[in-house]
């Protein structure tokens, strides 16, 4: 074990399989439990056999050594036992001498496949050296990684053909042979059985749970009982109060259609690039909604008993969600591999509504939505993967029509970058190496999480006053204006400089953010460059310019 502490120490920092902890006399058994949890789940997705809980070594891999003995770790490890879902403790548990200190080495292993490991019922994972959560996304592909279970797939025994829709299935027939034409005269002669194998709707003439969702009559929606068969569809006003609403079930296959007519599809004009003539333009692209749809249905958590929602605004806003994680890495990484994804969250439902015709055999769906609202100069797909649920809003009208034409014309910009100075300008978060990627391009400035849109990209789109709220001023502007402020009537109190600054301040800072900015602001004038002093009290100062002795 001596080999393996070496290596260890050897890492220029922690990681997601390795934490240092110096507890020379003992270690808080909660905190140990969630460093537990979040070790074996990351040991798990990062395909290694086990993490390492390292007692006795600073971060900075400086060795303390440890005195912790045998019948604390028997505590720790009973402790992990009764807490731990499933329940797991420590593999091994080595003592190794390192520089006439003892430094324990406690194995944790891998969580099983397809068990995410807990902590007192939370879920717990690292990003580099930090503990958190485990996200939704974690947790799925960890619960996925037993294949044996599809629930899209599974046969229902009292079910028969019966119980499907002679109406859907002859559309599905039609939707077919569209994917194979070449062999529309042999399929048109199959019976619905043969049909219904082929396409895999059903395994071997019995009946899935796929089959009554894509299928199924609306009376026979209770053999997936307790999940949900329901697309609602609800319209709302600008006001987000409900005006009208309408619930679609089985068959999912013809309910699509159903619900792309409920929504009022407008019809859009603009002018653009400075033209007479208006364009004239549907909302809410077909396809969009299709596309949007269909991914509800084929990627939709059914263990989680929800239904499918379909939100309209009349301020031309179109929003769609499904229960359950946003299973690949990430919206941005599906657009740059553009790409079929390698894992569903129901194989067998996706693989059946390829091949009806329903879903993108490319796996380009995505980037195309984005791509359509890109050429309309409409915003892009907003997607919200929060509270274990995919949320995509498309807008069907113009927002900056100016900046939008400006922006979709910066010829060098990728459709990638263009999706991540939205989300900037939306003021979302993006991954330190996005925020990298697009300030080596000169994109973007500010700090994190205060990115704004750089001055070349204000210039180019014509958002240049924009860009100055969003940047605000340098420092010695808004020191200079103290000052004046100052010399003009004598002092100045808290509220006084509040009142002056807060409202001109960076617009990409929060309130508390801009009050730490003023803060530092007189900390820099009185107590670094010693140009103004407080005559008042702590809690109620009186800033004056500092006499010179």
């Amino acid at each position: 074990m001596t080999e393996v502490l070496n290596k260890l120490l050897t890492l220029s920092a922690e990681n997601e399989v390795v934490e240092f902890k110096e507890a020379k006399t003992q270690y808080d058994k909660d905190k140990l439990g969630q460093y537990y949890s979040a070790l074996s789940n990351e040991a798990n997705l990062k395909n290694a056999e086990n993490a390492w809980l390292v007692l006795g070594v600073k971060n900075d891999r400086t060795i303390t050594g440890t005195i912790i003995n045998d019948n604390q770790l028997n505590e720790y490890k009973n402790e992990l036992a009764q807490h731990t879902s499933p329940r797991l403790s420590f593999d091994k548990t080595e003592r190794v001498e390192k520089d006439g200190k003892t430094v324990i080495l406690c194995g944790i292993p891998a969580a099983p496949q397809g068990q995410p490991v807990s902590w007192k019922g939370h879920y717990y994972g690292r990003n580099g050296e930090s503990l958190g959560a485990l996200s939704d996304r974690e947790f799925d592909i960890i619960r996925m990684q037993n294949k044996a279970f599809d629930w899209s797939a599974q046969i229902i025994p009292m079910a028969n053909l019966a119980d499907l829709s002679k109406e859907a299935i002859d559309f599905s027939r039609k939707q077919y042979i569209e994917k194979n034409k070449k062999n529309e005269r042999e399929i048109l002669q199959w019976d619905d059985v043969t049909f219904l194998n082929k396409a895999k709707v059903t395994i071997q003439g019995k009946i899935t749970r796929a089959a009554i969702l894509l299928l199924g009559k609306p009376e026979s929606d209770h053999f997936i009982s307790p999940a949900q068969a329901k697309i609602s569809w609800i319209l709302r006003d600008k006001d987000n109060i409900e005006k009208d609403y309408a619930h679609f079930g089985c068959p999912f296959i013809l309910a699509v259609n159903e619900v792309k007519d409920k929504i009022r599809n407008l019809k859009y004009r603009y002018i653009k690039d400075d033209s007479l003539f208006p364009d004239e333009v549907d909302q809410f692209d077909p396809y969009i909604i299709r596309e949007s749809l269909n991914n509800c249905i084929a990627h939709q958590d059914y263990t989680l008993n929800g239904k499918i929602n379909v939100v309209e605004r009349e301020d031309a806003m179109l929003t769609f969600s499904n229960a359950g994680s946003f299973i690949p890495e990430s919206v941005e990484h599906v657009i740059k591999s553009d790409a079929p994804e390698s894992r569903y969250r129901n194989p067998f439902l996706a693989n059946t509504m390829l091949n009806l015709n329903m879903i993108d055999t490319t796996g380009s769906g995505i980037k195309r939505m984005f791509v359509i609202q890109r050429k309309k100069f409409f915003p892009l797909p907003d997607y919200d993967l929060s509270k274990n649920k995919v949320q995509v809003t498309i807008v069907g009208r113009v927002l900056d029509m100016k900046y939008a034409i400006k922006l979709a014309q910066m010829p060098d910009l990728s459709l990638g970058e263009i999706i991540l100075l939205d989300k900037i300008v939306k003021s979302k978060s993006i991954t330190d190496d996005e925020a990298k990627g697009l300030k080596v391009k000169g994109l973007i400035e500010g700090r994190k999480p205060n990115y704004f849109i750089s001055a070349n990209v204000a210039n180019a789109t014509d958002e240049k006053e924009k860009y100055i709220r969003m940047r605000g001023f340098k420092d010695n502007h808004y020191k200079k204006m103290i000052l004046d402020y100052i010399d003009r009537y004598g002092s100045a109190s808290k509220t006084n400089i509040d009142e002056l600054l807060l409202d001109i301040l960076p617009a990409v800072l929060d309130e508390k953010q801009k009050l730490n900015k003023v803060r530092n602001l007189i900390y820099a004038l009185s107590r670094k460059e010693h140009i103004i002093e407080n005559q008042g009290t702590i809690r109620y100062p009186k800033w004056v310019r500092k006499v010179k002795t």
